[in-house]
């Protein structure tokens, strides 16, 4: 996974996987302020050819990595980035319930984002 660039569209809500110039896979992402600022993750694809790589997992990992350096947290409602937190406790602090389920009651008021 060595040529793979992960890069941050903040604006955009995306954290994508490069190969060159082509994306290889994605997380989308949100921005929730309230009740605490947290990045929450809501689908992670991989594109067809590209399984297998570890294009995921990075991205999940920079994902948690962001989100300390920011000092803030990630409440994961994607599955896969669930399930990684899961496996990596020590890069994937738990989420207040409290903040997963106003991200849960963000997307419900933002049904055309996702």
């Amino acid at each position: 996974m060595s040529d793979v660039e992960i890069r941050d569209d903040r604006a955009g809500g995306w954290l994508a996987a490069f190969a060159g110039d082509e994306v290889v896979g994605h997380i989308e992402y949100f921005v929730l302020e309230a009740p605490a600022r947290a990045l929450v993750p809501v689908h992670t694809i991989v594109e067809p050819g590209h399984e297998g790589q570890g294009i995921a997992g990075s991205l999940a990992r920079e994902l948690y990595a962001i989100a300390a350096r920011e000092g803030i947290v990630v409440a994961p409602l994607c599955p896969y980035v669930v399930k990684w937190a899961a496996g990596h406790p020590e890069e994937a602090p738990v989420a207040d319930p409290a903040l997963l389920d106003a991200a849960v009651e963000w997307l419900k008021a933002h049904p055309g984002r996702f």
